[in-house]
């Protein structure tokens, strides 16, 4: 089923390559990254106010990890970021002696626990991992990938998702529903041709009926693909490279949809201008909220 989304654009800057949304509900605020631009933003929908922090490297993903602070997935590890200030601490590195790569999509799984995917910066071919994290330790997953994505879970915490969006093909796995970590092999879900619109798999989030909604990169929309693989709704967006969604609003019924014009030539860019910025879609999505990170103490696992 395709609809003709209601969409607004959110104010601030344009993003070269918009990336990594979260949502927090308490204070009705979501943030996001412009991994190439280097900033992290923040959107405070009850003022209408967005607001970008300047960053010392690629980062790619944010989290709450409580109040006071968040968890940052920079180009070389995981680090803790300070509110207040801004001030980041480093928690674990990740591919820190590998100037080639960068971190690329994430999500938090419902335990707490991080999966978070690296590529090369010029998205050289198996450059990349998928790791998981308890901010203390990484484990690689899945090696030899190219540009990670589509990194989600089900409401259960039992299934996760993952792509590559190279090979345009997204698996799922088996996972404990009380740490994240796979307890299967990873069978394929969706290929390319599913993409009702074209374009490769980019990122996803789950809603509360376990749809699996993905952001069409060169497809310029949300698809919605319910546990059995059928498509059941498409939402187009006014942006060519859609990037990554996330639920947003008080009743987490709007989809947040980020985007990116890395690539594009300036005629491109012409043709497209909502190619960058950030997008919400109005109206009757069953959204989950975004699961807080928790990093255990050293030495209390969670085996």
């Amino acid at each position: 089923m395709m609809a003709k989304a209601n969409t607004r654009r959110l104010p601030g800057d344009c993003c070269e390559l918009g990336e990594g949304p979260s949502y927090e509900r308490a204070t009705d605020t979501a943030w996001w990254l412009d991994i190439v631009g280097r900033k992290l933003i923040e959107h405070r929908f009850r003022a209408g106010v967005t607001i970008a922090h300047n960053l010392p490297r690629m980062a790619s993903l944010v989290a709450r990890i409580d109040d006071e602070r968040q968890l940052i997935a920079m180009d070389d590890g995981l680090y803790q970021r300070r509110r207040a200030d801004g001030a980041l601490s480093l928690l674990v590195p990740l591919e820190s002696g590998n100037a080639a790569t960068r971190s690329n999509d994430g999500r938090v799984h419902t335990s707490g626990r991080l999966w978070i995917g690296t590529m090369g910066k010029k998205a050289e071919k198996h450059a990349g991992s998928i790791y998981w994290s308890d901010g203390v330790t990484v484990e690689r997953l899945y090696p030899d990938i190219t540009i990670p994505n589509s990194i989600c879970f089900s409401p259960d915490g039992a299934t996760a998702c993952f792509a590559d969006t190279a090979v345009n093909t997204v698996w799922r796995v088996a996972v404990d529903p009380a740490n994240g970590r796979p307890i299967g092999e990873p069978e394929r879900f969706l290929s390319g041709r599913e993409l009702p619109l074209g374009g490769h798999f980019d990122g996803s989030v789950v809603d509360a009926d376990g749809v699996m909604w993905n952001a069409a990169w060169g497809g310029g929309s949300v698809s919605g693909f319910a546990p059995d693989g059928h498509l059941v709704e498409t939402f187009e967006v006014p942006a060519g490279q859609t990037s990554c969604p996330c639920f947003v609003g008080p009743d987490l019924d709007r989809m947040l949809v980020t985007s990116a014009w890395q690539g594009l030539s300036p005629a491109a860019r012409d043709a497209d201008p909502g190619a960058g910025h950030t997008h919400v879609i109005e109206g009757r999505f069953r959204g989950l909220a975004d699961s807080d990170f928790v990093f255990r103490t050293e030495g209390k696992g969670d085996r």
